[in-house]
């Protein structure tokens, strides 16, 4: 089976670790960043962290050299998604299958513009580059995954695609509706990701601290009043994921603050944002949300145009 992840960065490169230390597929891995590719290449993928090991991958910035795969994942950042699978969506025909593993909700729709068969999934695990071709590996996590409903995807290529990233190492999570856990995750990081990237607290210490806290309960309650008007069951308590984050050994940033620090544009647009959109569809009132993503926007908005 041959596999291509799609975004090399953090998440995607513990997923193309995994994949390719198993020894039982042919692994691709997609990034834009040269200096990440090149370093794979020459030196291999090194993961630190909570796991530790390196590993050779078939790495390129050049969309053109991917051959013909059975599945691909998608790991950019959510604002890459319709470029990136425009790039390398000629990699996959009528009987392959893409997985986005990424933040937010929405990623899908821009898949299935290019690929016939879409997964909807989310994943859990975090990291962070250390420098090209080395990935800090912060926190371990399960995966879940289902067919996207509108592309009609066959639940036996989510469970191929699930048992081959367990079998890795990536312990991932079949399901007939993924839209639960994708929901969960969405409420988890609409909560904490901007509450760290504003305040410049690590996950721990925005936890722990009551009034970001209280911030992150008030911020879930918001979104699982969404998902309660859209017929969402969730997937498990996103408060158990802030107390899992929070307990995970060293000083974890989200993956916003990590974009803020860095000044670049965040996924706002598909936490908090989408959160504030289906709220306005389903008639559910999200202020705390709003004025969370106002508040990334304006940041965002200030680098731009001071």
């Amino acid at each position: 089976m041959r596999i291509c992840v799609i975004g090399c960065g953090a998440v995607g490169s513990l997923f193309a670790a995994h994949l390719a230390r198993s020894g039982d597929h042919e692994v691709w891995a997609y990034d834009v960043w040269k200096e990440h590719t090149q370093a794979m290449r020459e030196r291999g993928l090194r993961l630190s962290g909570a796991a530790d090991f390196t590993v050779q991958v078939n790495a390129t910035s050049d969309p053109g050299e991917i051959p013909r795969c059975d599945y691909g994942i998608v790991a950019t950042k959510a604002i890459h998604t319709k470029s990136a699978i425009a790039q390398a969506a000629r990699a996959f025909d009528d009987q392959s299958a893409v997985c986005s593993v990424q933040n937010g909700v929405g990623n899908e729709e821009l898949i299935a513009e290019h690929v016939k068969y879409v997964i909807r999934g989310t994943t859990f695990p975090a990291g962070h580059p250390i420098a090209p071709g080395h990935i800090g590996y912060d926190i371990k996590g399960d995966t879940w995954m289902g067919p996207f409903e509108p592309t009609a995807t066959p639940m036996a290529k989510v469970e191929e695609l699930a048992a081959a990233l367990t079998a890795a190492g990536m312990n991932t999570i079949a399901l007939a509706d993924a839209r639960g856990a994708q929901w969960t995750k969405l409420i988890f990081n609409a909560s904490t990701n901007p509450v760290g990237a504003l305040t410049l607290l690590h996950h721990g210490a925005a936890t722990r601290f009551p009034p970001t806290g209280q911030l992150f309960e008030d911020l879930i309650a918001e979104g699982e009043a969404v998902a309660r008007a859209l017929n969402i069951a969730l997937h498990g308590d996103p408060r158990a994921l802030v107390q899992k984050g929070a307990s995970a050994p060293g000083k974890h940033k989200a993956s916003m603050l990590q974009d803020v620090l860095a000044r670049r544009p965040t996924e706002v647009d598909f936490m908090n944002g989408a959160i504030v959109r289906w709220g306005e569809k389903t008639g559910v009132p999200t202020p705390l949300n709003r004025a969370l993503w106002a508040l990334i926007k304006g940041l965002e908005h200030g680098w731009r145009d001071p």
